[in-house]
C-alpha cells in the first residue's frame, strides 16, 4: 500500500511539470531537493503533514503541503507570477491516483515575503487535499 502523502506528492509533481504556464516560467526546476546552487526562479516542495480523518469504514487523511516559488528578480512580481500558476496548476484539479483516491485538492493561502538574505523573494502556497485509502 502506497502513503497517501508519497502518492499525491508524485502526482503534484508530475502536474506541475506538465503545466504549460509553470513550465512556461521554471521551465523543468521544480526541485524536491534543491541543488546547491540553482537557477531562479525555481518552485520547491516544502513541509507537509498528514492528520488521519477517518468516517464509518473510510480511511481519510487531511494532508497539508506547502509548495515554495523563489525568485532573484527585482521586487515581487515574478515570484508572485510563479505562485500563481502553482496554484493554478493545481486548485481543484483531479489528480490521478493509482493506490488511493484524491477527494479534493484545494489552495488555501498564499504568503510573499523576502527571505533575510535580502536578495530572494519567497512565497509559500499551501494547500490542503483529502484523501482516502481503500
Amino acid at each position: 500500500m502506497t502513503s497517501p502523502s508519497l502518492e499525491l506528492q508524485g502526482a503534484i509533481v508530475a502536474r506541475l511539470k506538465t503545466f504549460a504556464d509553470l513550465a512556461g516560467l521554471v521551465a523543468d526546476r521544480i526541485y524536491d531537493r534543491v541543488p546547491t546552487a540553482p537557477a531562479f526562479p525555481y518552485v520547491s516542495l516544502g513541509p507537509a503533514q498528514s492528520v488521519s480523518d477517518d468516517a464509518d469504514c473510510i480511511t481519510g487523511f487531511e494532508i497539508t503541503l506547502q509548495i515554495d516559488a523563489w525568485s532573484r528578480a527585482v521586487g515581487f512580481p515574478e515570484v508572485k507570477r510563479v505562485a500563481e500558476a502553482v496554484r493554478a496548476a493545481l486548485h481543484q484539479h483531479e489528480l490521478p491516483l493509482a493506490d488511493n483516491a484524491l477527494v479534493s485538492l484545494e489552495h488555501r493561502q498564499t504568503r510573499d515575503f523576502r527571505d533575510p538574505d535580502g536578495l530572494t523573494n519567497h512565497a509559500a502556497i499551501e494547500f490542503v487535499a483529502l484523501v482516502e485509502q481503500p
